[in-house]
């Protein structure tokens, strides 16, 4: 079986992959917030959020094609977990300190997509370690 095939048979690459499908697709579906004149505002409308969102993304992604290297893996996990609470972070200041302030009336389902990521990383993370661990434990019986 050829090498790239090897990492598809592993559950961590599932994880990554719904990472980087929620973080480069949900961002066009769901709203962070509606204004008070009704329109909604999309991650896409402030580059910021937008770089965040695709930076995760691509650290998933990267993360994937690292299968070989387990520990570079676990450590790009760890950034992109980083990464997503920076995002809601800076999703919760945006909410609490500025919502009197702004035109922001009702925040939208796209604030929770940072949440669903942190949980799919560390459980991407979680299966590297247990792939870490077993390679090992093989290595001391040798």
């Amino acid at each position: 079986m050829p090498h790239y095939l090897k990492m598809l048979q592993r559950i961590q690459t599932i994880y990554l992959v719904v990472v980087a499908a929620i973080s480069a697709g949900l961002i066009f579906v769901f709203n962070l917030w509606t204004t008070k004149e009704g329109d909604e505002f999309f991650a896409v409308d402030d580059y910021m959020y937008l770089g965040l969102f695709l930076g995760s993304a691509i650290l998933a992604l990267i993360a994937i094609g690292m299968f070989n290297n387990r520990q570079l893996q676990f450590v790009l996990g760890r950034l992109n977990i980083i990464l997503n609470f920076i995002l809601l972070g800076l999703f919760v200041y945006r909410s609490l300190n500025l919502s009197g302030e702004t035109n922001v009336s009702e925040k939208g389902i796209g604030m929770l997509l940072p949440i669903f990521s942190i949980v799919f990383l560390v459980l991407a993370n979680k299966a590297i370690k247990k792939d870490e661990d077993l390679v090992k434990s093989v290595d001391r019986l040798r």
